[in-house]
């Protein structure tokens, strides 16, 4: 029985009940998916880019509307394994040593044991699974290659890949656009899929990426901190007036409104603890939810 099939007898049932449980679950997988990317304060909007250039790229390919918005929940998902990499090593400011970076190779496996007991685990398997495999055969965690890549996790790893390549990090600004997709274009075949590597570095050369890097949301750059880059983000529906915090310095900036835009302004105060606990963008959350339960389940 394919999986689609499965699900649809999981939410056999009509009306508004039906609908509201299948939201219900899906959006449980990605407050989850939030919360594990809060503990990184770098990593802001990470989730909703992956999510956004593997919608992208699978669309590009001409994927069922069913096939796209799996592909796009597995980028939303693909990272849940981090919860199990400690703190030191996941916001360490510095390149990590062998030792460290064996950890961090932990957490495909991880984030599927963790999801493995979810109704809808089997959505973002193969993107959580297989997202750092390569078609070399030299990727973790099982060593796969070419096309015993599922065709999810082949798309995703190109497109965490590319926001890791232009997003900042404590040790290193985010580099270029181009700088990135030549960086995939040298390693088709071994690195990244040639084919859809090919077709995503066509989307980048057309300017079709540009509106999603350094991005936390449509329409919504991520806001400096003046002592740690690119770290502060904002939410659709916040004003002027409104305070954001640093969640990697506890930096106080206010928002103001300039040109029609929101701009962030520091308050030379710092937050305290409870303004820097993580919280779910229960907003974008809903967006995504509904967006994918149409196409999966309709």
């Amino acid at each position: 029985m394919s999986l689609l099939k499965e699900i649809g007898q999981l939410f056999a049932g009509q009306g508004e009940s039906r609908g509201n449980y299948q939201e219900d679950l899906l959006r449980s997988l990605l407050v989850m998916a939030w919360m594990v990317e809060a503990r990184d304060p770098y990593t802001g909007g990470h989730l909703w880019r992956v999510s956004r250039f593997s919608r992208l790229l699978a669309s590009e390919l001409d994927l069922p509307d069913s096939d796209v918005a799996r592909i796009s929940l597995g980028g939303f998902l693909h990272d849940l394994g981090k919860v199990g990499v400690p703190d030191q090593i996941l916001n360490k400011k510095d390149r990590l040593t062998d030792e460290e970076y064996e950890v961090i190779k932990t957490h495909p496996d991880v984030g599927w044991r963790m999801l493995a007991g979810h109704p809808l685990a089997g959505l973002a398997e193969t993107a959580i699974r297989a997202h750092h495999e390569m078609p070399n055969g030299k990727g973790y965690p099982r060593g796969l290659a070419g096309t015993d890549i599922p065709l999810d996790a082949r798309i995703v790893g190109i497109c965490d890949a590319f926001d890791a390549m232009t997003s900042t990090r404590p040790y290193r600004r985010g580099m270029s656009i181009e700088k990135a997709l030549a960086i995939i274009a040298e390693n088709l075949g071994g690195q990244f899929d040639r084919a859809f590597g090919e077709r995503f570095v066509a989307l980048g050369q057309a300017g079709a990426l540009h509106h999603i890097v350094g991005h936390s949301d449509e329409g919504i750059p991520l806001h400096e901190c003046m002592m740690c880059g690119p770290t502060l983000v904002l939410r659709k529906g916040q004003q002027a007036g409104d305070h954001v915090y640093c969640r990697s310095c506890t930096g106080e900036y206010v928002t103001a409104l300039e040109a029609g835009q929101l701009v962030t302004q520091p308050t030379g105060k710092l937050g305290k603890p409870q303004d820097v606990e993580p919280e779910a963008d229960n907003e974008l959350i809903s967006r995504l939810v509904l967006e994918s339960a149409r196409a999966l389940l309709a």
